[in-house]
């Protein structure tokens, strides 16, 4: 009963969350990835990448679905 009690509670913060939170969620954990990078040239790659403004992301995302 418990378990069921905590995910139902954990679906419900899960919910809560906008896209654009999880998206900035997802682009912090990229740049911890990054700075393990060796290669100098890939991790500013890399950073390059992770820096892609949510506006940005949401209008190539909305043009690769149509």
């Amino acid at each position: 009963m418990r378990l069921a009690a905590l995910a139902s509670l954990m679906l419900c913060a899960l919910a809560a969350c906008s896209s654009q939170q999880l998206y900035a969620t997802g682009r912090n954990a990229q740049r911890a990835a990054c700075m393990k990078l060796a290669d100098e040239l890939a991790r500013s790659r890399c950073f390059q990448d992770a820096g892609m403004p949510y506006d940005t992301y949401r209008k190539e995302a909305d043009a690769a679905r149509e």
